[in-house]
């Protein structure tokens, strides 16, 4: 189960409209109780791509925020991208290139007016929604 905020949700919106009409990407971090993945922190990440319909993180930065996460004493706990004109589901795409079935995989639409996070735990080609509180 991933415990994240509405202000923390909130955050991520807001990365994902400055990043339109491209997608937005960042990652998740913070603290692991049992089954209870609990975010800390975000970080919004440079989608390199610059597409509207795929991302990739730049390596260097991807590197400083995981020392940053390990500094704080935290754990990665997924990633997160935007669907400017699609679902809040994962593409052909995002479950072939899912390589952790340990994190969780955070989507926010913005096809409509109000936007839409889901989080899905993704293993072997089948995507699952994660609960959220």
């Amino acid at each position: 189960m991933l415990k994240i905020s509405a202000a923390q949700k909130a955050a991520i919106i807001t990365l994902a409209r400055a990043a339109l009409p491209n997608e937005a990407c960042g990652l998740l971090a913070g603290e692991i109780h049992g089954e209870e993945k609990i975010v800390r922190r975000i970080y919004g990440l440079k989608n390199i791509d610059e597409s509207p319909e795929h991302f990739s993180m730049d390596p260097e930065e991807q590197f400083r925020v995981i020392a940053d996460i390990r500094k704080k004493g935290l754990s990665l706990l997924g990633n997160f991208h935007s669907h400017p004109l699609t679902p809040a589901r994962p593409s052909e795409e995002d479950i072939r290139l899912a390589f952790d079935p340990s994190l969780s995989y955070v989507i926010v639409s913005l096809q409509d007016r109000l936007p839409e996070i889901k989080s899905f735990t993704i293993l072997q080609g089948t995507a699952w929604e994660e609960i959220q509180r």
